[in-house]
């Protein structure tokens, strides 16, 4: 009991210790002001304010929206009122349609994003394919869904809008507005034909293409008052331009302003460092050496400093061990081919090829047809068959016809050679050559000879139709890599009988014999 009685009292005695204690620093502090020193030589001062529990800091404004500039701006409203209407009416017909429609907006915002970018970079020479990936891919959209589908109903539909997203090529045009208006010219061949179907039956097949030209004649509007002699870009301040790319894809050249609602209280301070144990702990010591664990700097010198020793702890390759001496260790796959993970780390692998542009995107050349010396030209020119082009030819002239697509030209008077390239569609009406008539990479190609043609060859020739007339039966007509070649003949003079038309062979059976190699036609009867 006694012992208990000394434990009460002298727990009594330290609390009355401390009331003491904390009496006199209240005085000391009232007499010497808030700098006195603090028990334990602290200054008072010195301690760290913290605020208020429940008291919110207040936050420092958000930064301001980076500005769009006008013509983005402008490019915008084009999608958000033209090209969202044009999805609206498509949605109305659905299916490949309205599966086409959205492509449509998608390679518009693919171009906004370009259209963003020349703001901000410098015209890049020559121009990284990254720049165009996603509008290649969208377009290329557009007009594989009109390839894919031939046999659909709405083919007329779907070559509309192939037709006219070439449009949105005029980034690399020098005269954008004219680029523009000429490509709507393309869509309305096709457009047209559905204004005429479906002016009586259905409405919305009316306001889907009417809402589809609108777009383009929005556009020609646009560019000729923001681009009218191309597409410029920010030569004075400008950034590079995959960095702008990189830039707008991860949203930091427009960053958003910061939210400014009210968020949670601020997490409560951290306690007071306790004068008993001598104030906070001091901060551990870096490691001995100064250097990291990883080797650090230093290591990096001491490494190189070592010059050829470097590589004295490499092993000496046995020829035996060699692929370039051992073709058997090639076939027997004992190299492990590189990854491409592993590849594209260390920089050696194949550099990726970019996309070939789609013809989609391509710029379509005004058609021409010019007299060069003794060379007529003949070329660009598209979807003409209710016209026909006439070259007046004289016999020293030859004529060079290249990349004419649903054309029919006619070639007066007598002329020493025609060579046709890269053609699609195309009709020739030829009265006499001096030498020979060429046809290279032409499907779908229509020939008729109204006088003498001593030669035609035809070289990867898929689809020809070849005409003679009573004069040219002696023409001598060369094949390669061809195929579904036709030649007709005319009935014989006064008769009544029809003209005869004999396919060329394409299937040719060889043997060998006697150590030679014997070639013959195979006839298929029956």
């Amino acid at each position: 009991m006694a012992a208990q009685g000394s434990m009460n009292n002298l727990t009594t005695l330290i609390k009355r210790l401390e009331a003491a204690t904390s009496r006199l620093e209240d005085i000391a502090t009232a007499i010497d002001g808030p700098g006195a020193p603090a028990p334990n030589g602290v200054s008072a001062t010195a301690l760290p304010s913290f605020p208020a529990l429940g008291t919110p800091e207040p936050s420092a404004p958000p930064p301001p929206s980076e500005p769009l500039p006008r013509s983005v701006e402008a490019f915008d409203e084009i999608i958000e009122g033209d090209v969202v209407t044009f999805v609206k009416a498509s949605e109305k017909i659905g299916g490949l349609v309205e599966e086409q429609a959205k492509a449509v907006k998608e390679a518009f915002e693919a171009e906004r994003t370009y259209l963003l970018v020349a703001t901000k970079a410098k015209k890049p020479d020559p121009q990284p394919p990254e720049l165009t990936t996603e509008l290649h891919r969208y377009t290329s959209t557009v007009d594989e869904i009109r390839e894919a589908n031939r046999p659909s109903p709405l083919f007329t539909h779907l070559s509309a809008v192939s037709e006219g997203i070439v449009a949105l090529g005029w980034i690399v045009e020098k005269r954008p507005g004219d680029f523009v208006t000429d490509t709507l010219g393309g869509a309305q061949y096709y457009g047209n034909k559905i204004l005429k179907d479906y002016k009586d039956k259905d409405k919305s097949h009316v306001e889907y293409i009417q809402a589809y030209y609108k777009i383009f004649r929005s556009l020609a509007a646009y560019v000729k008052e923001h681009f009218p002699t191309g597409l410029t870009w920010n030569g004075k301040d400008g950034v590079d331009a995959l960095e702008a790319l990189k830039q707008i894809q991860s949203g930091a050249a427009t960053p958003k302003a910061a939210p400014t609602s009210g968020g949670p209280p601020p997490p409560p301070p951290p306690p007071l460092p306790t004068f008993e144990d001598g104030g906070p702990p001091a901060p551990p010591l870096p490691p001995a050496g100064g250097a990291s664990q990883g080797g650090g700097i230093d290591a990096v010198f001491e490494q190189l400093n070592k010059g050829s020793a470097v590589t004295a702890g490499l092993r000496k390759v046995d020829k035996s061990e060699m692929t370039h001496k051992n073709p058997s260790l090639r076939a027997g796959a004992a190299v492990p081919q590189r990854s491409e993970s592993q590849t594209s780390v260390s920089g050696r692998g194949k550099s990726p090829i970019p996309s070939k542009k789609p013809d989609s995107l391509r710029a379509k050349k005004p058609g021409r047809k010019e007299l060069e010396g003794n060379k007529w030209v003949v070329e660009n020119f598209e979807n003409t068959q209710n016209e026909i082009i006439e070259i007046p030819a004289e016999l020293h002239h030859s004529i060079l016809i290249s990349k004419c697509n649903k054309c029919v030209l006619k070639v007066n008077g007598k002329a020493n050679a025609i060579s046709i390239d890269n053609c699609k569609n195309l009709s020739i009406l030829v009265e006499s050559l001096v030498s020979s008539l060429d046809i290279i990479k032409a499907p779908k190609v229509q020939v008729q000879v109204d006088g003498v043609v001593p030669t035609i060859l035809l070289d990867q020739v898929d689809g020809a139709q070849i005409y003679l007339s009573n004069q040219s039966l002696a023409t001598e007509i060369f094949t390669s890599k061809c195929s579904a070649v036709n030649v007709v003949l005319p009935p014989k003079d006064d008769s009544d009988d029809d003209s005869k038309e004999l396919a060329f062979p394409e299937q040719i059976r060889s043997v060998l014999k006697d150590g030679t190699l014997v070639s013959e036609i195979v006839a298929h009867a029956g």
